[in-house]
């Protein structure tokens, strides 16, 4: 047995349990995907993917990767997640702590992090309203560091407005 399937045991099982009980069947193609999503510690797009897929095998189709996706999302192994780009990310959910977004308007660069004052805030103002919230996401849109510094820097998007962001991503490239 590989590392990998060593490393993803847990998930494994579950997503063949979710498989198994949605009346499908473990396939290879199947079982690659997973392995290659679980051990990409990226936000991916189905496409990015995909070209991570087809370096290992490129009889895997587009299609096949997309429900492969929407099952371990399902299986409550990814989540969805949107930056303002017009596309759905996928990132790990399962043994992820809870977190959430900056993402920078000038170069696409997405900071994940966990604030406890913010959740903290976040029980409160649902204790106020007598809300029972059953779960969140929070993205921040600004300019990281080293934007704010170019003398170039996007200009501020108008109040109201939907910032326009290009996601900076390393994966499925070259």
């Amino acid at each position: 047995m590989s590392k990998a399937k060593d490393k993803f045991a847990n998930e494994r099982a579950i997503f063949l349990e979710h498989i198994q009980a949605s009346g499908l069947r473990r396939t290879d193609q199947r079982e690659l995907i997973m392995e290659i999503f679980l051990g990409t510690e990226e936000h991916l797009t189905i496409e990015d993917l995909h070209r991570l897929v087809q370096k290992r095998d490129p009889s895997v189709g587009h299609t096949t990767v997309y429900r492969t996706l929407r099952l371990l999302t399902e299986a409550g192994l990814a989540r969805e997640v949107r930056f303002g780009d017009n596309k759905t990310y996928f990132e790990h959910h399962y043994n992820h702590a809870h977190h959430d977004h900056m993402i920078c308007t000038g170069c696409g660069l997405v900071i994940e992090f966990v604030s406890e004052e913010i959740e903290h805030l976040q029980d409160l103002a649902a204790a106020k309203f007598r809300f029972t919230p059953t779960h969140h996401s929070l993205r921040l849109w600004g300019t990281c560091r080293e934007c704010s510094t170019k003398k170039d820097a996007a200009p501020a998007t108008p109040s109201g407005a939907q910032p326009r962001v290009r996601v900076r991503t390393t994966v499925g490239n070259g």
